[in-house]
């Protein structure tokens, strides 16, 4: 009888299993069928074209934590630098205006294309202001050392543009080129318009 008892015991408790794993595969199918519609609309969404800009903010943020000028083993740029500061802004502008962009469907080509640009000039000239700055301290190091071990004065290492400033001039590069198309979408188009030979 007890053989019998643990039997039926079992046969009830996988009855009752049963249910509880339609359920779960339920709601994984669910689930599953959700990411895939989400993903379907991120691919086909009709301002899909703003996520260049998007990632390409993401990337210019990310460069003001990197270093911008290395001299031998002295890195200089990057946070907490005024510059980066101002870069880190315009990058958080430039993902702001992508997202609005992608939710409100309005075009926002005009300022991308100011910001880029804006964003590509300070790197620049902050790279040549951090390559003189860098030069000038490296020198005056130089020149303090010797002095105080009574030594010649050893040559200086040339500075060299870091990962920073290649990710920054890259990612602004792209961020203008997007605003720039603004223009060719919108040049005009000649038709040629066929003359009346009843004249």
């Amino acid at each position: 009888m007890d053989c019998h008892a643990a039997v039926a015991n079992h046969a009830t408790r996988t009855f009752h299993l049963h249910p509880t794993q339609a359920h779960i595969q339920n709601a994984i199918g669910s689930d599953a069928k959700l990411v895939r519609m989400t993903l379907e609309n991120i691919v086909r969404h009709p301002m899909r074209a703003y996520y260049w800009p998007i990632s390409s903010g993401l990337l210019l943020g990310s460069s003001t934590f990197m270093p911008w000028m290395t001299v031998g083993d002295q890195h200089y740029g990057g946070i907490p630098d005024v510059t980066a500061l101002w870069i880190l802004g315009l990058a958080v502008l430039v993902v702001t205006l992508g997202g609005l962009s992608i939710v409100t469907r309005k075009n926002s080509r005009h300022p991308l294309l100011l910001v880029g640009l804006f964003a590509f000039g300070i790197l620049f000239l902050a790279e040549q202001l951090m390559e003189r700055s860098a030069t000038q301290q490296s020198w005056a190091a130089s020149q303090a050392r010797a002095i105080v071990t009574g030594r010649r004065a050893a040559p200086t290492a040339e500075p060299a543009m870091a990962s920073g400033t290649y990710l920054g001039l890259a990612a602004s590069t792209m961020i203008t080129l997007f605003g720039l198309t603004v223009m060719v979408s919108r040049a005009p188009q000649i038709y040629a318009e066929a003359e009346d030979d009843d004249l």
